[in-house]
């Protein structure tokens, strides 16, 4: 069968396949791609983006990807909102974020085409399955004409060919039924890729035989269908920009590396956290987009000492980890925005009681139900401040799925050594984005094993609000012979813990509430610039997700010449105790967050610094590209930059092109 290929010959721009095939003397060396498959939500696309993100790791390359889906569970076939897709960035040099725009896009069908193809590169490949471009799904994608045929592609390689045809072809000896055959066809369209990219198809053979070792006939004809993408690429006779590229192994330390999302990674690092504090983990949770996900992997370390509790609201969930934590476990529970409002009220029971807790916000867009499955930072204000009264608690932010890991450990840390909630947030970029990860040592983590109270510690009395010289009271597990103690969420009376209403008490606990927590900083390592200098012209400062974007953008300035850093806060509250001092160094302060500028608000009203926000709250994670020109606009002589000068309120990008019903 034959392909149809179409190029913009007069565009000025390569796409990446141009001249790398045969060796030819002139192509230029490829140190990264960006891939982006996309259809519709029951093609498969993110199981696709998944094994050949597996394959890529084996391979040895850096990466990053980015899983994007809708939020419906089953959004109508063929439609605009039924889209899903997935991104992967991966090179043989450091890769932090999961690419601006795709060199290739893989479109399963209309709708898929049409909400990804402007994202791609000019010059860039567009592979297209013509099986699904007949009128019906034409229409459902809202195209008055077939974009195969009437030039609106010609800014990209088009490589257009029955992809569904292909497939039911290469499983028809299996005897499947046509809607069955034709969910291999992203196992087709896997073989075609990881043929392009010089990948191994054994692991994948591998995975599918004991993904159906029950169906054997389903593993056989799914495997034929990808050997019959991979045999595609290497026995069609087409000119044009189908070839093989490869990319080489980034350098790596030696050591046993795996990919790992964010939920994982949390998971993983509750896990840990507990083992060096020599605790079993309760996790109470309530399923909710995107943070369900960590419950589903620790529902499979019981072994660990993990008891996972499905609670029937989001209120049972973190009252119940506040049991467990009083009985002499650490406490755990994880939502969303929408779940975390709901949780608000225990949390100052939490506060008020004294008890460790971890506390897990997985940030999706917002309020109310937002968008369930797109990303955002915009729950920070929440995070700090919001609770019914002074209700202060550490907060801790992870910048990507890998260091979710170490804060999840640092969570736990806090929580048993000052005996109080923290919250850790990531958000939906995170928890489902992917990342190379080096299995760290378990003998290089320092243990902070717990000591519960044992015996009377005011002489014939038991004061389970006497506090050390942290200001920490002591942890007294329930039934301990001689230590019967009443603890609640109403006031406490210094030591005793007896109800008090006094105003001089309420005063002295609160400021002992403020002053423990406060008191969290100075153990907390000093704030660094983790690119450029510590002082200078601008400084760009985030937290969480927007690592990876900022490092990127930061590192280009700085080839250009352009006196910039990169600071990145893991800890929200209480801040490092040097911050302060870091910001004053720089004439100008830019701080980028998914949303309209809460940690800008922060630094102002901690350091009294004039920063500059530059928010974006479409659901999709920052582009490199929107992150340089942010930078520019602070100096004189870079192109297309007159002035230097930031507008007055401009903190959103992107521009919004809204297209009308």
């Amino acid at each position: 069968m034959m392909a149809t290929i179409s190029s913009d010959k007069g565009s000025s721009e390569k796409g990446i396949f141009s001249g790398a095939a045969g060796g030819a003397p002139d192509a230029p060396a490829v140190e990264a791609v960006v891939v982006r498959f996309a259809g519709d939500s029951g093609d498969g696309m993110q199981l696709t983006g998944g094994q050949f993100t597996l394959s890529t790791a084996l391979a040895g390359n850096d990466l990053a990807t980015f899983p994007d889906f809708p939020a419906e569970i089953r959004a109508p076939q063929g439609t605009l909102f039924g889209v899903s897709a997935f991104q992967i960035n991966f090179g043989s040099s450091e890769i932090t974020t999961a690419g601006d725009a795709p060199d290739v896009l893989v479109a399963m069908n209309p709708a898929a085409l049409k909400t990804n193809i402007h994202a791609l590169k000019t010059g860039g490949l567009v592979i297209i399955d013509t099986g699904e471009f007949g009128r019906r799904n034409l229409e459902k994608a809202k195209y008055a004409e077939n974009p195969l045929e009437d030039g609106s592609l010609a800014r990209w390689d088009v490589l257009a060919f029955d992809i569904s045809a292909l497939t039911l072809e290469a499983v028809k000896p299996f005897g499947l039924g046509n809607k069955e055959a034709l969910r291999c066809k992203n196992m087709w369209t896997l073989g075609l890729a990881l043929w392009m990219f010089d990948r191994d198809r054994q692991p994948l053979v591998d995975w599918l035989t004991a993904k159906f070792a029950k169906e054997p006939v389903l593993a056989q004809a799914n495997i034929a269908a990808l050997n019959a993408g991979h045999a595609y690429g290497e026995t069609a006779e087409i000119a044009g920009p189908l070839r093989k590229l490869h990319i080489d192994p980034v350098p790596a330390e030696p050591g046993l590396y795996r990919t790992i999302t964010g939920a994982e990674a949390i998971s993983l690092g509750l896990v840990t956290g507990c083992r060096l504090a020599e605790l079993p983990m309760f996790f109470g949770g309530y399923p909710i987009t995107p943070a369900s996900a960590i419950l589903h992997h620790l529902v499979k370390m019981k072994e660990f000492g993990v008891t996972t509790f499905q609670a029937e609201d989001e209120i049972a969930a973190i009252c119940s980890a506040i049991g467990a934590s009083y009985a002499g476990q650490l406490g755990v529970t994880s939502s969303s925005g929408p779940g975390i409002a709901l949780k608000g009220e225990a949390m100052g029971l939490a506060v008020m009681t004294e008890l460790p807790l971890v506390i897990v916000n997985s940030q999706r867009g917002g309020p109310s139900t937002g968008l369930p499955t797109k990303t955002e930072q915009s729950d920070l204000y929440q995070a700090v401040y919001g609770r019914n009264g002074d209700a202060p608690l550490p907060v801790i932010a992870a910048r990507s799925p890998a260091d979710a890991f170490e804060c999840a450990i640092e969570a736990c840390r806090i929580a048993t050594r000052y005996m109080t909630p923290v919250i850790l947030l990531t958000d939906g970029y995170i928890g489902n984005a992917s990342e190379p990860w080096k299995v760290p040592d378990p003998d290089s983590f320092e243990p902070f094993p717990v000591r519960f109270l044992e015996e009377r510690n005011g002489g014939d009395r038991v004061l389970p609000y006497k506090r050390d010289e942290r200001g920490v009271r002591p942890w007294i597990r329930p039934g301990t012979p001689g230590l019967m103690h009443r603890i609640g969420g109403i006031e406490k009376a210094v030591d005793s813990g007896n109800i008090d209403y006094a105003p001089d008490v309420h005063q002295l606990q609160t400021d002992a509430r403020k002053a423990r927590i406060d008191g969290i900083a100075q153990t907390v390592p000093p704030q660094e610039v983790c690119l450029g200098e510590a002082k200078g012209r601008l400084l760009v400062i985030g937290w969480g997700s927007t690592f990876g974007p900022i490092h990127q953008a930061v590192r280009r300035a700085r080839r250009l010449g352009l006196d910039v850093s990169h600071a990145h806060v893991r800890h929200i509250w209480p801040l490092p105790g040097n911050l302060g001092e870091l910001l004053s160094g720089f004439e100008h302060i830019l701080v980028p967050e998914m949303n309209t500028g809460q940690f800008k608000t922060l630094l102002r009203d901690r350091f009294l610094v004039d920063a500059v926000s530059l928010g974006k709250t479409s659901g999709q994670p920052f582009a490199i590209a929107e992150l340089e020109t942010a930078i520019f606009r602070f100096f004189d002589g870079v192109p297309g930059n007159e002035g230097g000068e930031v507008a007055v309120n401009e903190t959103q990008l992107p521009a919004p092109e809204i297209e009308q019903p």
